[in-house]
């Protein structure tokens, strides 16, 4: 019976005149566990409609390619891979075919390598060019081959990650940075929330992941393996305290 019917059932009775105590118990857990029952079905479907909404898609990843010998003559042939970039500190957008195939691009490499710059000296320095399959290969655990990544910081001189390990330890910048080694990039997504983008990158298994949800971007390096998250509340934390500040742009 549901409740509704229990309800009209109930209450259309013309005797007793007095109802007993047990009965109304009886009632009253009767519409209680019937809307506990609605309320979970509803949650339940709507979890499932949420993740269904945004899967991450197992797709084949793109392995390391092959760099030229500077001077060589080389022919291109295969499928080409593109990036799309848009830099929040200078301004500059790039869309890019850096690998055929399986080969890299050297004259993408380098434009690649200065757009990337760091934005505060303007040195250039050469990357890991298997960071940007990284990349590659993150778009489409995202379903987002064509989208755009916005750089939040790329290469960085020692001097630049001196100078921002000064501002004290709520920067989150690490002395030794795989930023200064031209092997990491701090991102965002455009459309995609930070947390689904740090799982996008750990499912990956490529290299260094790094949450950052206050300042919002994710690092990504070919380092090694590992994780962690700045600027998390902790477990246990009085109420508007957080377990680490903010993080700058790291």
């Amino acid at each position: 019976m549901t409740r509704t019917a229990f309800a009209q059932a109930f209450f259309t009775q013309s005797k007793p005149r007095t109802v007993p105590l047990r009965m109304l118990a009886a009632l009253a857990l009767t519409l209680f566990c019937v809307g506990a029952q609605a309320r979970t079905a509803r949650s339940l479907h709507s979890r499932s409609h949420a993740t269904h909404q945004q899967p991450l898609i197992a797709n084949a990843l793109l392995g390391p390619g092959v760099l030229p010998e500077a001077g060589a003559d080389f022919t291109l042939a295969g499928k080409e891979y593109r990036l799309n970039l848009h830099h929040l500190h200078t301004g500059e957008s790039l869309s890019v075919v850096y690998r055929v195939g399986d080969t890299y691009i050297p004259s993408a490499l380098e434009q690649l390598n200065h757009f990337l710059r760091d934005h505060r000296t303007m040195d250039e320095s050469s990357y890991d060019p298997t960071e940007f399959d990284l990349l590659y290969n993150l778009m489409g655990r995202l379903g987002k081959p064509k989208g755009e990544i916005d750089i939040v910081c790329g290469y960085r001189t020692t001097q630049s990650n001196e100078y921002l390990r000064s501002l004290g330890p709520e920067t989150g910048v690490a002395e030794h940075s795989q930023h200064v080694l031209a092997k990491a990039i701090d991102i965002r997504v455009p459309g995609v929330q930070t947390m689904r983008l740090r799982d996008a990158a750990l499912s990956l298994d490529a290299g260094g992941v790094g949450y950052y949800p206050v300042s919002q971007f994710v690092h990504v390096d070919v380092g090694p393996v590992r994780q962690w998250s700045y600027g998390v509340r902790v477990r246990g934390a009085r109420h508007g305290h957080r377990g680490h500040k903010r993080a700058v742009r790291a």
